[in-house]
């Protein structure tokens, strides 16, 4: 039998992370309309950027150039005739590294009819991911993005990881740094062997067997760990992505970060998110990735209401609203249901019911953090007002430091003292 060789060509996908592919295609899948002109911004819950197969492909190349891996001439002929020479190779690898991201779970895909937005959600592959197909991002992807999100910001600030929230309280848990005290109804088991034997020793005496009752018992104390319930409330007004900036993709990606966070280090915390826009609605995280803004005005009062609501339902020693937005309240959901809405300056009425809402949740012990976005004279008297009603912080930030502010503040609340 006789082996033919032939002379290995490497391939520029040799040795490539998916991990790191999809972290560099970040701002991609988590779009947020900035590309999408005014007449093209999605209806119903905010948003509907691009998901077609041509749009990740092209993402594809172009993250694969800014790592080096492909020369920007090959880019350039990929974009011009696919058919021949190394830019069909480029296009088979293209296909091939795609399948293999819907197979690791990272992405799945759905066919449709013909190209274009698709509401349906798909819960498969397809065997070749043609132009008519369009895809979404998994669950897998959600947590991928949200921890390095997390990693991330958290090397800018020189951190490697956050504790948990202690007190100065102490009760039974897990982990243990207090002294052993007796068993009590409702205590954790979590049993200081050495003390209950002793215990037992010293008052039956040293000897076999050796009878435990109940009162030998002696159990370790932790320090105790209070829980939180949080409500991030998102913006999707236009304005998150008008000036020339999109400002709410950094923050789908700081939302993202905060509920890793939240699930590795504060399991027993709740987190959930709100969309305000003309009205407001909670979303599943899972979801965050799709939405987009739409040509919306903003009802900070609704989002508010919401917010405060789903809080009060919560059992948690600390509640609390962390709001990120870059605009004035623009709009008031009326008695009757009808949306009154006026973009051009802060409009009394608004205002008042929007502080209103503010003080409600305040009598509710709900304190409400404001991560502004933006710096004019007037936004920035209306954060101050909010904060002295209700007893919480402002952050007057930018896209770019967003994520270290609301982090940081998130965890030094954790880490106070509570009495």
């Amino acid at each position: 039998m006789r082996t033919k060789y032939s002379k290995y060509i490497p391939s520029p996908l040799d040795g490539m992370d998916i991990g790191d592919l999809l972290d560099a295609l970040g701002d991609f899948l988590l779009q947020s309309g900035f590309r999408q002109g005014f007449r093209e911004l999605g209806r119903g819950v905010p948003g509907n950027p691009s998901r077609d197969m041509e749009a990740l492909r092209h993402a594809i190349m172009e993250k694969l150039v800014e790592m080096g891996r492909i020369p920007e001439e090959l880019f350039e002929d990929w974009l011009e005739n696919r058919q021949e020479g190394e830019a069909a190779e480029m296009d088979r690898l293209l296909d091939e590294l795609i399948r293999k991201m819907a197979a690791e779970g990272w992405i799945q895909t759905v066919e449709t009819d013909a190209p274009g937005p698709s509401s349906g959600e798909g819960t498969g592959t397809t065997d070749s991911p043609t132009g008519s197909a369009r895809f979404e991002i998994t669950d897998k992807s959600i947590d991928f993005l949200g921890f390095r999100a997390l990693r991330q910001i958290l090397g800018a600030l020189g951190k490697s990881s956050f504790g948990r929230h202690e007190t100065t309280d102490l009760s039974t848990g897990v982990e243990a740094f207090g002294a052993s005290k007796p068993y009590e109804f409702g205590d954790a088991l979590n049993l200081d062997i050495s003390a209950t034997l002793l215990r037992a020793i010293a008052r039956e005496g040293l000897g076999v067997p050796l009878n435990l009752e109940q009162d030998d018992l002696q159990v370790r104390q932790a320090d105790y760990e209070s829980s939180s319930a949080t409500v991030l409330m998102l913006d999707t007004s236009h304005s998150m992505i008008l000036y020339g900036e999109d400002r709410f993709t950094p923050a789908k990606r700081v939302a993202l970060a905060l509920a890793h966070l939240i699930r590795t280090q504060y399991p027993g915390d709740s987190l959930k998110l709100v969309l305000f826009h003309d009205s407001a609605e909670e979303i599943p995280f899972r979801k965050l990735a799709r939405v987009a803004v739409g040509p919306y005005h903003t009802n900070t009062r609704e989002g508010l209401r919401l917010a405060g609501r789903l809080l009060r339902a919560e059992k948690k020693d600390m509640r609390q609203i962390i709001m990120i937005t870059d605009g004035k309240p623009s709009a008031v959901t009326l008695p009757d249901g009808r949306i009154y809405k006026n973009s051009m300056g802060l409009d009394p009425m608004i205002l008042e019911e929007t502080f209103r809402e503010v003080a409600a949740c305040r009598k509710s012990g709900i304190p409400i953090h404001t991560f502004m976005l933006a710096d004019d004279p007037y936004l920035v008297n209306f954060v101050r007002k909010v904060t002295e009603i209700a007893r919480g912080k402002a952050y007057f930030t930018s896209a770019d430091t967003l994520g270290e502010y609301l982090l940081m503040d998130y965890v030094r609340r954790k880490t106070e003292t509570i009495h």
